[in-house]
């Protein structure tokens, strides 16, 4: 792809990020265009539908997920899990507008991601610095209730996500107190996830 088309389809990214931030998924293409300053015709050569436009959004912020967990890896002493969380959470936070799509449990980037974080999760225990009866469904878990403070404080109070991921943390910490309910198991999770995807626009439910 030549340099300007390049730049061209990172405009438009930019723009769909920017427009599905204020206007939600139920933005049209027309609005992306305009806001990225190029015609039908350039996104549809880059974008052929709505549905591609989305998927490439999605891909580009499961990528930088991945490659924040990957950087959180080499973080000395089990503190990787801690870094990640602040890092992935600072980074949805500047990317609201394809929050609704970003879990979807069949994209192929998601299995990649969950991998990391388990390891991650296994890291942050055997240095003590998380407790042992911990699951990477708890993760999910907690990275669900940042997307919701995210969705629900937005421009209002934009920096409320960073206490209530200290509160989350401080509830991780080693304790002799036991978790008085099972985590959830990793189906359960994902027949949430596939009962969201399938659920009419608009409607309410548990969403990642």
């Amino acid at each position: 792809m030549r340099s300007d088309a390049l730049k061209n389809r990172e405009r438009l990214l930019v723009a769909a990020g920017q427009v599905f931030e204020q206007k939600g998924l139920e933005a049209s293409v027309a609005d992306v265009a305009r806001a990225a300053g190029l015609g039908m015709g350039t996104l549809y050569r880059h974008f052929p539908s709505k549905e591609a436009l989305v998927e490439a959004l999605v891909s580009e912020v499961l990528e930088t997920t991945i490659a924040l967990a990957r950087e959180a890896a080499t973080r000395p002493d089990g503190a990787g899990l801690e870094h990640f969380l602040r890092e992935s959470s600072a980074y949805l936070a500047e990317h609201l507008g394809c929050l609704p799509k970003l879990w979807i449990t069949d994209h192929h980037l998601v299995q990649t991601a969950r991998d990391l974080i388990d390891e991650l999760l296994c890291d942050a225990q055997a240095h003590g610095r998380i407790r042992l009866d911990l699951r990477s469904t708890d993760i999910s878990l907690a990275l669900w209730s940042i997307r919701g403070v995210l969705e629900t404080t937005g421009p209002n109070a934009p920096e409320a996500w960073k206490r209530h991921l200290d509160l989350l943390i401080a509830g991780m910490r080693p304790t002799e107190a036991e978790l008085g309910h099972r985590p959830l198991g990793q189906n359960q999770i994902d027949r949430i996830l596939a009962r969201r995807e399938a659920a009419p626009a608009g409607s309410t439910g548990v969403s990642r």
